[in-house]
């Protein structure tokens, strides 16, 4: 009894030497800026080895006008800080521990009105990031429709609710967007991920202490047929800009199909960089979901390895439309895995990707 009590006071005095861990700001530089994106790079199936074509019949190629979050590290946005390759063009990681404030320096380097709008996280209307008639008056939210050139502040605070709850994990992940049009918008690509740590357990940059990798994916049925970019995509096809709005709208159309791309981070049929990791290591994968329609259902499985997911082991994990999930592996069986979507439709048009195990 006395070995007891004197842990436990032991433990209080050490508690309270260490304190709360301080709040602090955490400030983001991002730009959403335009790119010529190809979601086959090489033209080959890195799964197969075999040439990459759309099926049946293939209008505007695999390349198309998109636009993108690109991090930087100053406010004048001279100095472009680099994601990770297999990223492509998901946004940059945004993060903060429970107590902390986000602050976002956004400039719209696009020709399209853009915004960023966070999930999960403490705002005010003025840093929503989304327009729509709510009695406040457009010179109050300035952060609904950020112009092109133009640069808007969002403040963003990170209270209890915006973290982990007692059955998550150290770390949460939410999404944030552009939401001045949604669907445009989110099918243009301006899409990333935000990661909420739990008080205490955060590392000086946001990571999770008690992780060693973390990877980041979003599995997505971009519909390129919704994109604000889609008309300046149809310029570089004579018969594709030819075809009648009923038709080219029709999703049981000839045209339709083939500008929904089943992609994870914006790739396919393995020509995704692949995330390496080591045995051993605690992995935390974070999954999320785009919502080009109803079809945007995963059922995301690792070959080689499994993974622990809501308090289950598993090897699938199902995501919803715009839903997020994590999962946590300790890799113990080294390699070159597969990493895709089940649904047989995603998997065929080409959502599948590969992950490394290194000893």
């Amino acid at each position: 009894m006395k070995c007891l009590s004197f842990a436990l006071c032991t433990a209080v005095i050490f508690c309270l030497a260490a304190g709360p861990a301080a709040a602090r700001t955490r400030t983001y530089y991002v730009a959403a800026q335009e790119v010529q994106w190809n979601y086959a790079p090489g033209g080959i199936n890195k799964i197969t080895g075999a040439p990459i074509q759309k099926i049946p019949i293939d209008f505007l190629g695999w390349t198309y006008t998109k636009a993108t979050y690109m991090p930087y590290a100053d406010r004048g946005f001279t100095k472009r800080i680099a994601k990770p390759s297999y990223f492509g063009i998901l946004g940059p990681v945004i993060r903060a521990e429970v107590g902390d404030t986000i602050v976002v320096y956004f400039k719209n380097e696009t020709r399209f009105p853009q915004s960023i709008h966070a999930h999960g996280v403490f705002y005010d209307k003025a840093s929503e990031g989304a327009p729509y008639r709510d009695g406040v008056s457009a010179d109050a939210k300035g952060g609904d429709s950020v112009a092109p050139g133009a640069t808007f502040r969002y403040v963003w605070r990170v209270p209890a609710r915006a973290g982990p709850d007692r059955m998550d994990e150290s770390s949460v992940l939410w999404m944030y967007h552009s939401h001045v049009d949604e669907v445009a918008d989110i099918s243009a690509g301006l899409v990333g991920p935000m990661i909420i740590t739990r008080k205490g357990m955060a590392r000086p940059d946001g990571s999770p202490k008690d992780v060693d990798r973390e990877v980041f994916t979003m599995f997505a049925l971009n519909d390129e047929n919704q994109s604000v970019y889609m008309p300046e995509n149809l310029k570089r096809s004579k018969s594709a800009a030819q075809i009648p709005d009923a038709e080219r709208f029709n999703p049981f159309g000839a045209f339709y199909p083939t500008n929904e791309i089943p992609s994870i981070n914006f790739f396919v049929y393995g020509t995704m960089p692949m995330p390496e990791m080591k045995v051993g290591q605690h992995v935390r994968w974070y999954l999320m979901a785009d919502a080009s329609d109803a079809f945007d259902i995963h059922v995301i499985h690792w070959h080689g390895n499994d993974a622990s997911s809501n308090g289950m082991r598993t090897d699938a994990v199902q995501v919803l439309p715009m839903g997020m999930a994590i999962a946590d592996m300790v890799p113990d069986n080294p390699g070159i895995w597969l990493f895709h979507c089940h649904v047989n439709f995603h998997l065929v048009g080409g959502m599948i990707a590969r992950y490394r195990v290194t000893r």
